[in-house]
């Protein structure tokens, strides 16, 4: 019998289902069931089963959940690691490109024009995301679909099928969507997002350079997210390069070169076209080979020459934006539309991304609020909203408190905290932060 943990449990509450008498239980995918918060109902029908079976438990991650349900429904369970714990694959290439946030569309457009005979899923995290960028890429000419919990069973075997296929390029899903699909031959893994929680990378990573072939593992990320490349690095042990978003004459060479390659390599059939052979051979008669080949080549290649010549460097210098001033540099990695504010909770209140963005979104019971591009640190974090819900948001905390404390939520060039961070007290070396961490530490219960 296979089953996912609710309808399991369901069955077995309703009494549907005998499982007194198995031999066996198989747990697959057992990290993805607790993030998707079936623990409850895994341990149900766990309780719900014999004593004397035999448990396999196969996970891509270890995390402190699955080692605790292993310790609690299995008798001296022996650990199988194929591959260091929590790895990479060893034949995928992890890179990185930086680019502003409003460019992050731009950059995707850019690498997969750059890599013509591309077969790739692109990460995002949201379904509302996943099929806006989607949509963007099928509105400019790109084989793309989207793969989301929003799609009926019907129209995610459709777009599988077709994927399967090659007649899709590219795929954009989220992180639950995908889970399962067994794809051969992917060149590329675009993480047009980052993941919340860095497990989930290895598991994007992981569905290209199977079988001995070779991938590429790409993350976009704008400057207030290269930090976490660090973080990644360290987890999965493995080093990313950063690499150049291609500009606009290299995209025209590649595709040029591409074409040429294709062309070499077209198989003539005789037998059909040599028929129509004098008719063609007359009319070009009066060009020579050079011009023939300059006309082809311009009749099939004219929209990226027209697309890219004017085409401007996507690329982010590091060390000049870091020359710039906290608004400045605020101003420049902000989406379009978006307006990005500062909270003063952070990891000292034991937050991540995810539960942050959970935290204020039901904080402020604001209908269609979206956040993106969270950035949790030790005592404040930062994150973006779209214009309109700004003023709301900042009104709708005016008088809330967390832990005794109370919350406050302004625009992050006017000066939260970390407008602060690096600068100097006169007269003393501590930085405003340190300030707050040692007063925390000190008063824990005391509001600010």
């Amino acid at each position: 019998m296979v089953a996912t943990p609710g309808r399991m449990l369901d069955m077995l509450n309703r009494k549907k289902v005998n499982v007194s008498g198995i031999k066996w239980l198989v747990l697959d995918e057992a990290d993805e069931m607790l993030n998707m918060g079936f623990k409850e109902e895994l341990n149900g029908v766990l309780a719900s089963t014999p004593e004397n079976k035999r448990v396999l438990l196969f996970s891509a991650t270890m995390p402190r959940g699955i080692e605790a349900i292993a310790h609690s429904y299995m008798k001296k369970p022996m650990e199988i690691t194929i591959g260091a714990r929590n790895a990479g694959a060893e034949n995928v290439a992890h890179q990185y490109y930086v680019v502003h946030a409003k460019d992050r569309y731009l950059a995707l457009k850019r690498i997969a024009d750059y890599y013509p005979d591309i077969y790739a899923i692109i990460f995002c995290r949201t379904r509302t995301e996943t099929q806006e960028v989607a949509d963007a890429l099928m509105k400019d000419g790109y084989n793309a679909d989207a793969l989301h919990g929003d799609l009926s069973q019907a129209q995610r075997d459709s777009v599988m099928n077709r994927f399967r296929a090659r007649n899709l390029q590219m795929l954009v899903a989220t992180d639950v969507a995908a889970r399962g699909i067994d794809v051969t031959d992917l060149t590329h893994i675009i993480n047009y997002n980052l993941p919340d929680d860095i497990d989930y990378y290895t598991h994007r990573s992981g569905r290209t350079g199977r079988a001995g072939k070779t991938g590429i593992s790409i993350i976009i990320v704008n400057l207030k997210e290269v930090f976490r490349i660090g973080q990644i690095e360290k987890q999965i042990g493995k080093k990313f390069q950063q690499v150049k978003i291609p500009t606009g004459p290299e995209v025209c060479e590649k595709q040029l070169l591409h074409l040429v390659e294709k062309l070499r390599n077209t198989e003539i059939q005789h037998a059909d076209i040599d028929p129509f052979l004098p008719a063609a051979l007359a009319r070009l008669k009066d060009l020579s080979k050079e011009d023939i080949i300059a006309r082809f080549v311009s009749q099939e290649f004219n929209r990226f020459l027209s697309y890219y010549r004017d085409a401007a460097d996507i690329n982010v210098s590091q060390k000049k934006e870091m020359k710039a001033t906290p608004s400045q540099r605020a101003s420049k990695s902000a989406p379009g539309g978006l307006t990005r504010l500062s909270v003063n909770l952070g990891k000292m209140e034991k937050f991540n991304a995810k539960k942050l963005t959970a935290y204020l979104l039901e904080a402020s019971n604001i209908a269609h609020l979206r956040l993106s591009n969270v950035a949790v640190e030790l005592c404040n974090s930062y994150f973006e909203v779209e214009p309109q819900f700004a003023d709301v948001l900042i009104a709708r905390f005016g008088k809330e408190k967390y832990d005794r404390r109370r919350v406050r939520i302004d625009f992050a060039e006017r000066g939260g905290r970390g407008s602060y961070q690096g600068k100097r007290y006169a007269g003393g070396t501590k930085s405003r932060e340190s300030f707050f961490f040692n007063k925390r530490k000190k008063n824990p219960a005391k509001r600010y």
